[in-house]
């Protein structure tokens, strides 16, 4: 994904770990767990990734008085304390493909205490036999918890993938008041 050059960042402390909060001008652009699959090469240099490789990615800047990523930061707050079942924050989901990104608008359908099958997402779409497709976009929500990915379990309700670990799948799923098979 390529973002916008008006991108800047900042860190928020949540109980799962630390989040890194993306936003441009339009909206929030990403929200990720430190050291998550597929975070962008912007963010590497920040983590202490090897670049070596990677031809010379920008560092964003941190703007922690962004009215975007404050207001992100201060919703995040209220969900992870059991205060805020939504969010509402203009969301800037321009850097996917559009199948992406038609993915991550269903994705925002499932309401908080529920969940989806990958297959299910695929048939909300229009695109039944695109499953795998479906979870490769999961997969890369750029934008956690708030474009919820961890509402999207395998079949039979099996808990599959997650980006920032299956741990923080869980945790989130029970904040939200789902019940797992096997979960005490």
């Amino acid at each position: 994904m390529k973002f916008d050059a008006s991108i800047v960042q900042t860190r928020f402390q949540s109980p799962l770990g630390t989040l890194i909060i993306a936003a441009t001008n339009k909206g929030l652009a990403g929200l990720w767990f430190e050291g998550q699959r597929h975070l962008p090469r912007e963010l590497a240099p920040t983590l202490g990734t090897d670049v070596s490789s990677l031809p010379s990615p920008a560092v964003w800047p941190t703007d922690p008085d962004h009215p975007v990523l404050q207001k992100v930061s201060r919703q995040l707050a209220e969900y992870f304390a059991g205060q805020r079942t939504q969010f509402d924050v203009p969301l800037d989901l321009a850097y996917g493909t559009a199948f992406q990104q038609s993915v991550w608008q269903a994705l925002l359908k499932i309401p908080r205490g529920g969940t989806a099958s990958y297959s299910e997402v695929s048939a909300s779409i229009g695109k039944p036999a695109a499953v795998r497709a479906v979870g490769a976009a999961v997969g890369r929500n750029p934008v956690s918890i708030i474009v919820p990915c961890h509402r999207v379990l395998g079949a039979h309700g099996a808990l599959t993938g997650y980006a920032g670990g299956l741990d923080r799948k869980t945790a989130l799923l029970k904040l939200e008041g789902v019940r797992l098979e096997g979960a005490s």
